[in-house]
């Protein structure tokens, strides 16, 4: 399927963000380790929510889902080995290594898939996980964990890794004595995670901060939980307002979580208005201003995920930007494309400059992830003329209903069937000749 989007018309109206892609998928797997029943709201339905509760089916255990609402039964026992294919469809079942080792003692994982950002190793996982006692092997291509318990203490992480701490926190409950991490990430991500947690029965504290201290928890007990707000989809959207010289109402959205994408805006003359606390208005300026450097840096400073979509932003400033990118080396695979729009950008190792310009056109792009394909949808949507996006499989990851959504304000934007690309494709070339 493909995005067939019209741009450059203004927007206007009320989005409603849904819940975070971020924070589901590892609550998702930790329900795994409570061996109950857990009911799960503002679960977005999305592609990666999908390949991650065929994972826990395939594991046996029983899922309904009804809606934003996904109900994970994971009293029944299982074995802990996921087929390849599986494995492949999304980065992060590399979080189901936590909750294996847990429950089961043992793991048997191939390495995971999902967006290509360059290397993404997992050896701060396995690093941590060695230190607490788990014996780790690789046996045809598949990582081989098993331990008969997991010692407890002070461990500390080299890198504040997202995926890692997850990991971490899961398998931790299992230890034979309290475990205190140190330099743990701090993205709200790993607080909703604790808090999961916390409602299943653990005993955790410190997400958050610089350190996070569990006791090790042998019963758990039936919960209910509501996922938090995804803070990525409130960036992307108020990147859309921004870039289209548009007023729109974001719903739903957790503000206190994205300050530095909103300090961003503001010092390009973006009016970010809260109404509610989790209600805010976003008013473009007539002529965005350029931002002398933006360095992504783990939380709390500005989030990696919010780079792409900030960089199709700053094609409208008025001005030279630059960005910094410091924690994934492939993450400007949506340079070229954006060139293809007439972007102006120049990139020099982790360093790239945007040149504002007085016009952006309808091209036919190619999405390389998830991220970088937001960004081809911002820019479509300020260009001038049509643009037909490939590879919108990468923006189902982790956007639900873009296209539902992005109509409700008034974008001309539409999803291609399989009938449709190749006479669509063939009229937007003719139009670019």
């Amino acid at each position: 399927m493909k995005y067939l989007i019209e741009g450059g018309r203004k927007l206007s109206g009320t989005v409603k963000i849904s819940g975070s892609k971020n924070a589901v998928l590892p609550i998702l797997a930790a329900t795994i380790i409570t061996g109950k029943k857990t009911v799960l709201h503002n679960c977005p339905r999305i592609s990666d929510v999908d390949c991650t509760i065929d994972i826990l089916r395939h594991l046996g255990y029983e899922i309904t889902v009804d809606g934003t609402t996904v109900t994970v039964d994971s009293s029944k026992e299982s074995t802990p080995e996921v087929p390849r294919e599986l494995m492949e469809r999304l980065r992060s079942s590399i979080i189901f290594l936590g909750a294996f080792i847990n429950r089961f003692g043992y793991a048997k994982l191939y390495p995971p898939g999902g967006c290509e950002l360059g290397k993404r190793p997992i050896d701060i996982h396995l690093c941590v996980l060695s230190e607490m006692g788990v014996n780790i092997t690789e046996e045809n291509c598949r990582i081989c964990c098993h331990t008969p318990k997991l010692s407890g203490g002070e461990y500390r992480f080299s890198f504040p890794s997202v995926g890692a701490t997850e990991n971490v926190m899961i398998a931790a409950l299992r230890a034979d004595g309290p475990v205190i991490l140190k330099n743990p990430a701090k993205e709200p991500e790993i607080v909703d995670l604790q808090n999961f947690l916390r409602a299943a029965g653990a005993d955790i504290s410190g997400a958050g901060t610089d350190t996070i201290r569990i006791i090790p928890t042998q019963e758990f007990h039936d919960c209910e939980y509501t996922v938090c707000s995804d803070r990525i989809e409130t960036a992307t959207y108020m990147a859309v307002a921004a870039a289209t010289g548009s007023t729109l109402t974001l719903t739903n959205a957790p503000l206190r979580d994205i300050t530095k994408m909103t300090e961003a805006l503001e010092q390009m003359g973006v009016y970010v208005i809260p109404k509610l606390p989790d209600m805010v208005t976003v008013i473009a300026p007539r002529q965005l201003k350029p931002l002398n450097m933006i360095t992504t840096m783990p939380h709390p400073g500005f989030p990696t995920d919010a780079q792409a979509l900030l960089m199709a932003t700053l094609l409208k400033a008025q001005g030279s930007s630059m960005i910094v990118e410091n924690i994934f080396e492939n993450r400007y695979n949506h340079v070229e494309e954006l060139k293809k729009m007439g972007a102006a950008i120049f990139v020099n190792g982790n360093t790239a400059t945007i040149n504002g310009v007085p016009v952006l056109h309808g091209a036919e792009v190619y999405a390389k992830d998830l991220r970088a394909g937001a960004s081809l949808v911002i820019a479509a949507l300020c260009a001038e003329g049509r643009s037909l996006i490939h590879n919108v499989h990468h923006i189902e990851r982790g956007y639900e209903n873009m296209i539902e959504k992005l109509q409700k304000i008034g974008a001309n934007v539409q999803m291609l069937t399989e009938s449709e690309q190749n006479s669509e494709s063939v009229c937007l070339l003719k139009d670019e000749k």
